[in-house]
């Protein structure tokens, strides 16, 4: 069982670069961290303008500053998180412990299921705020507006799909334990050897060591 539990076949083998490459959930993490890079760098870079009206900067969205530094923070945590997940999958079939996998697994499940609402609530604020930007301020701005929607509703996507992934592996890890561990304690169908004694007095049984030996004859010191 602590081979296989939760997704790591090969727990204790050499690191297959190419297989990790082709697994699904190594192509989502990559693409969920070119995602990031691009919401939070366009809003870093070209998400704040100067009205000339205006002495200081103002979001492209609506001129709400709130919804740009929520992009940016969900778009940056999204980043660091990809690179930590991607580390842990590479170093995962190296892990012999069943319960350090576990762990992992439901920290991948818990993170990309809250990140997933996390984007959808970052492109519905944005898309909202984007609606009410003024024509204006939208014709100078809409290439780098519709970058950071767009990429951030594929990270809803990608998150979602990471999500799924990560449940398969649990529900994985799970089956592997319930059909490799019994508790012969709870399980009344396993049936038990007789036991080799029965409780309660007994008659007395001879001891095997008879004392059948003929009485020696009286001691008679040798003659000199």
């Amino acid at each position: 069982m602590q081979g296989s539990a939760y997704g790591a076949s090969l727990a204790g083998g050499t690191f297959d670069f190419l297989g990790f490459v082709k697994q699904p959930q190594t192509i989502l993490r990559c693409l969920s961290w070119l995602f990031s890079i691009v919401v939070f760098a366009t809003i870093t870079a070209e998400g704040y303008i100067n009205p000339a009206s205006q002495q200081d900067t103002k979001c492209i969205f609506n001129g709400n500053d709130s919804a740009c530094s929520y992009g940016v923070g969900i778009g940056v945590l999204a980043f660091l998180a990809c690179v930590i997940f991607i580390i842990l999958d590479a170093y995962f079939p190296q892990i012999s412990n069943a319960k350090e996998r576990k762990y992992i697994v439901i920290g991948d499940l818990v993170f990309s299921a809250v990140w997933t609402l996390l984007w959808f609530i970052c492109f519905c604020v944005l898309a909202n705020q984007w609606a009410n930007t003024s024509t204006e301020q939208s014709a100078d701005t809409g290439d780098a507006a519709r970058a950071v929607l767009s990429f951030s509703f594929f990270s809803i996507i990608t998150f979602a799909l990471l999500t799924y992934f990560a449940y398969g592996r649990y529900r994985q890890g799970v089956n592997d334990f319930d059909q490799d561990y019994r508790d012969p304690v709870g399980d009344q169908t396993t049936p038990y050897p007789a036991a080799p004694y029965t409780s309660g007095p007994t008659g007395y049984q001879q001891s095997p060591f008879t004392n059948n030996q003929e009485q020696p004859g009286e001691y008679q010191p040798p003659a000199y």
